[in-house]
């Protein structure tokens, strides 16, 4: 019986208090999932291979494959800490001479093994 009495009036306390909200309603227009991205890239499929690392801002290294099918690497060094700098690899794939799909490799960080 008190169990039911406590169930009526938590739903009737329910019913009555006003919805909320995270953001006052017309504040901030609402963008695109993919405008939110942090990890957003500079990188645009179709690219040629100076296009790409003008916009990393680093060289690109040869890695493997016949011309105008080449795999390269950009090793791009921003981040981490004061003491130890943040070396990410980055891997772009081309063919025909056009980016088509690149790919971050962290690998395992020798500090923790």
């Amino acid at each position: 019986m008190k169990i039911s009495a406590f169930i009526a009036g938590f739903a009737a306390a329910l019913a009555l208090a006003p919805p909320a909200y995270s953001q006052p309603g017309g504040t901030v227009p609402d963008l695109p999932f993919t405008a939110t991205l942090s990890n957003a890239s500079p990188l645009a499929f179709g690219m040629a291979t100076d296009e790409a690392a003008r916009a990393l801002g680093t060289p690109l290294a040869y890695i493997s494959g016949r011309p105008g099918h080449e795999i390269y690497l950009a090793i791009r060094t921003f981040g981490g800490s004061g003491f130890f700098d943040r070396r990410d690899r980055l891997y772009l794939q081309f063919r025909k001479g056009r980016l088509t799909g690149w790919k971050g490799d962290w690998g395992r960080n020798w500090m923790w093994q």
